[in-house]
């Protein structure tokens, strides 16, 4: 069982590779663990990340806050793009919630032209933020604010 998972795993984490070399700039990589750190226990299931700037491995858990949104969006659609290419089924629709307001500027572009990417062909990407610069760079929204009285309004920007 644990040599299934891991094995689709590392399916998972090719695909997630792809995205978040591009995400960092070309300075990270997602790699699963081998040996448990411990020297006791599973392994297999553990996540390293390899740093192409300063050629050190290390564990996943050192990265900030804006790395982890990105290694945890990267693997999102890595996990996406798996069950598409080993299922058949046709996944359109993907909603990433928050997160974003963890991210650098530069960090932030590179977040958005990944899902932007994604957009292409009939695929619809649905971000949920409160990120001012974000807000302006998608040109269709729907927006919900909160009612004095109670409840919420919705409009919709096109």
């Amino acid at each position: 069982e644990t040599f299934i998972q891991m094995t689709y795993f590392d399916r998972i984490i090719h695909r997630a590779n792809s995205r978040f070399m591009v995400m960092s700039g070309g300075q990270y990589e997602l790699k699963r663990r081998r040996e448990p750190l411990s020297g006791h226990g599973q392994s297999g299931l553990e996540l390293d990340v390899v740093d192409h700037y300063n050629g050190s491995q290390r564990s996943v858990r050192t990265l900030s806050g804006g790395e982890s949104f990105k290694a945890s969006l990267a693997l999102a659609l890595g996990l996406s793009d798996e069950v598409q290419m080993s299922t058949g089924i046709k996944l359109d629709t993907l909603f990433v919630d928050e997160g974003f307001g963890s991210l650098d500027p530069e960090s932030l572009n590179q977040a958005y032209n990944t899902l932007a990417g994604l957009t292409e062909g009939n695929r619809l990407v649905g971000i949920i933020s409160h990120v001012a610069e974000l807000k302006e760079r998608i040109d269709k929204q729907i927006v919900v604010t909160k009612e004095k009285s109670g409840g919420s309004k919705v409009s919709f920007c096109i």
